[in-house]
């Protein structure tokens, strides 16, 4: 991997967590103090990324028909770049679906 794509991969990850993030607590609940690491939950994390391989695939889905329907400005290589974004977005939602559920069973397969 070269050191451009570590780069993109580190901001989309940043990005992630800043939507995820938001402030702490909620109505009625103390601030987190001034440096402090604002609290993530999981499922906000979890669900950000499904949105995003979701729009992902809408964006291919419709730069596909556009194609189909001859629209000026879409060309086949666009199409197919979209089409292999939304593709690996969706295989690496699999695999981390894939890697929670072995670690669900391993920890019910725990003794107690």
């Amino acid at each position: 991997m070269s050191q451009m794509e570590i780069d993109r991969v580190l901001a989309q990850i940043r990005t992630i967590r800043a939507e995820a993030g938001g402030p702490i607590g909620g109505p009625g609940k103390p601030q987190a103090a001034e440096g402090a690491v604002p609290a993530v939950s999981f499922a906000a994390v979890l669900r950000n990324g499904l949105d995003q391989v979701n729009a992902t695939q809408l964006s291919a889905r419709q730069a596909a028909a556009d194609f189909e329907l001859g629209k000026p400005g879409v060309e086949l290589p666009q199409v197919m770049l979209e089409m292999q974004k939304a593709s690996v977005s969706f295989r690496a939602a699999v695999e981390v679906r894939n890697k929670l559920v072995n670690a669900y069973q391993e920890i019910m397969n725990m003794p107690v």
